[in-house]
């Protein structure tokens, strides 16, 4: 029999490290907590070309199905004035798109929904333990199972993501359920919108969704609100949409209107908003043993990078590629790949953090910070957000 790896995590991380894997000839599971279809969730995400390699590597079709290109960023003000254009070239696309495509890839037998794993045991090979009392033996145990891994939580316990001091209120809208007179004024722009110690953005994504993501500092206090249902029920730092308390996504509408160019104000006022807090988190080691971390469960960049499924891509190759080189060493493997993904991972997450300090600044005013982390000019934000990998010397394309 091949070797056997045991994926935590269904979702894209997991997914990428499967398909690769395969490519070895590995045999390959991944165990996802979550029991209903992770494709209804998700919304736009931001590519690189790194991405779209990836994934023809693994034998899927990059068509427009996958992504819509644009290239030209708009900044408007509150009026709705057109204050700064910049000619970025990008393909937005859709988490659901790239999921189901990778899904589809490994095959259904080999994913295995609502298997919650609660510990591992190492030996001469790594045995991980599910709540449902099964338990799966492999060669190699892969984390890749988000922000708060469960496999990070035994591997380094005192590994804790930081709060960045923001929120995202985002949104997906069909683009023919808006009115008609909405539709003809946002065309097929990328927008952003830049209110002080805030940046708003919008465009739209395959099967013609528009996608906006809506940064807004937030004390911890106040995310703790945020995360309380109407039964006064706090839900920690994350709170599911449909528990969300009307008078919130009422507020966030009526804020809408009062700062954000009309247009995209009625955008989210055509919207059912929902929120994600901002984390950054480096971790200080990506493999223990035959148990390695992927994607966020190792390092998680604020979104503005736009390289969170990318990243989670290129760890998945650099995992099977380090094996690739050593295949009966998966010891020194694996410290190929801790050493390359970990420098990779702390410049992504650095550049992240930069790009979003002017926001962290309004909820953190007490900070000595910089005139050029508090620089919120348009030129500079349309600029950096979302560069291309390539266009980034300091972080390395070796996998």
């Amino acid at each position: 029999m091949g070797r056997r790896a045991v994926i935590v995590g269904g979702s894209l991380g997991g997914l990428f490290a499967a398909g690769f894997l395969q490519e070895l000839g590995w045999q390959v599971d991944v165990y996802e907590r979550v029991a209903d279809e992770l494709a209804a969730r998700g919304a736009g995400i931001g590519t690189h070309g790194a991405l779209f390699d990836a994934l023809r590597r693994l034998g899927v079709e990059i068509d427009e199905r996958l992504g819509i290109r644009v290239t030209e960023r708009i900044c408007l003000d509150a009026e709705g004035h057109t204050v700064h254009t910049q000619r970025v070239e990008q393909v937005m696309s859709h988490w659901a798109r790239v999921y189901g495509a990778l899904k589809a890839r490994i095959g259904r037998e080999h994913y295995h929904p609502g298997r919650n794993f609660l510990s591992y045991i190492q030996g001469a090979e790594v045995i991980a333990r599910f709540d449902d009392g099964s338990e799966a033996r492999a060669d190699l145990l892969i984390g890749a199972d988000g922000l708060r891994s469960s496999v990070r939580a035994q591997l380094i316990p005192d590994a804790e993501p930081r709060y960045a001091g923001y929120v995202a209120w985002r949104g997906l809208v069909k683009d023919s359920e808006l009115p008609e007179s909405l539709r003809q004024r946002l065309g097929d722009g990328y927008y952003f919108v830049l209110p002080p110690g805030e940046m708003m953005l919008c465009y739209l994504v395959p099967g013609r969704d528009w996608n906006y993501v809506w940064y807004r500092p937030t004390a911890e206090d106040e995310l703790r609100d945020l995360c309380t249902d109407v039964s006064g029920k706090c839900h920690g730092s994350a709170i599911s949409p449909t528990l969300l308390r009307p008078e919130l996504t009422a507020g966030v509408k009526r804020t809408a209107r009062a700062i954000l160019a009309p247009k995209i104000a009625e955008l989210v006022e055509c919207s059912q908003p929902f929120f994600q807090a901002i984390y950054d988190f480096e971790t200080p080691r990506m493999r223990g043993g035959p148990v390695a971390l992927l994607g966020d469960a190792a390092f998680v960049a604020r979104p503005h990078v736009g390289m969170g499924v990318t990243k989670a891509a290129l760890d998945a190759m650099s995992l099977a590629r380090s094996i690739e080189l050593t295949p009966t060493d998966l010891n020194r493997a694996l410290d190929r790949y801790e050493r390359l993904r970990s420098e990779f991972g702390r410049g992504v997450v650095r550049r992240s953090a930069r790009i979003g300090a002017y926001i962290e600044a309004r909820a953190r005013p007490e900070r000595a910070w910089t005139a050029e982390e508090l620089d919120q000019s348009p030129e500079r934000i349309l600029m950096e957000v979302g560069t291309a990998l390539v266009d980034i010397p300091e972080l390395s394309l070796e996998i």
